[in-house]
């Protein structure tokens, strides 16, 4: 059963592995909404930065933000969703930032960063970020799952600095609502009470800042 949304903009967000992408297509199935998907599948350099980082992680993070600017400033604003009740999209444009920032040699950060300020500044912030959170453990169960070649090389240490990057970054937002949300030991693709128990949390209003929410169905 559908539940009225009352955000504009969504954004879900996540580890590698958490069904964020799963979960926005659940959503565009059931509402009116405008869809935004990571098209990761077309960066050239993915599968050799897993074997070998030093070396591409600034090749694989340059690509990413550059598509994924152009995918945003098409979608998000220059199309719009004139005839959409919302927008949820299975990434934010910070992701870019927050994944050079696990990846990049601090010279090449900086750049970066640069880079990204400009990039940014058209777009809008969330109304609502969810982040969905697992532990490592079921992250590495659900990328052995659905069998990315070149992802059976991601470390556990990996997911963990990435996990932690996001953490660090939540601390010091206080313009909009961050949920995250722990849904370790759930499957809210398999369980309706589960996806039903997500999208009550979506359609509550939170206060700007971080808010932590225990998805026990």
């Amino acid at each position: 059963m559908a539940i009225d949304i009352p955000y504009k903009y969504i954004c879900v967000e996540g580890n590698i592995g958490t069904g964020k992408t799963t979960f926005v297509e659940m959503i565009n199935k059931e509402y009116n909404c405008e869809m935004i998907l990571e098209e990761f599948q077309d960066n050239p350099f993915l599968p050799y930065f897993y074997k070998d980082r030093d070396r591409y992680a600034f090749s694989v993070e340059l690509f990413f933000m550059t598509e994924r600017y152009k995918q945003m400033q098409k979608q998000l604003l220059n199309k719009g969703s004139l005839f959409q009740d919302f927008t949820i999209s299975d990434y934010s444009f910070v992701k870019s930032l927050l994944f050079a920032k696990n990846n990049l040699i601090e010279d090449e950060y900086r750049l970066f960063q640069k880079m990204w300020g400009v990039l940014n500044a058209p777009f809008p912030k969330p109304d609502l970020l969810i982040y969905f959170h697992r532990d490592v453990p079921t992250l590495q169960k659900n990328i052995k799952i659905r069998g990315r070649s070149y992802e059976k090389l991601i470390e556990a240490s990996y997911l963990k600095t990435i996990q932690d990057t996001y953490f660090e970054y939540f601390r010091n937002i206080l313009t909009f609502p961050i949920v995250i949300l722990d849904l370790n030991e759930i499957d809210f693709v398999q369980s309706e009470k589960s996806y039903d128990a997500i999208k009550h949390i979506m359609a509550s209003k939170y206060n700007p800042g971080v808010h932590r929410v225990s998805l026990l169905v």
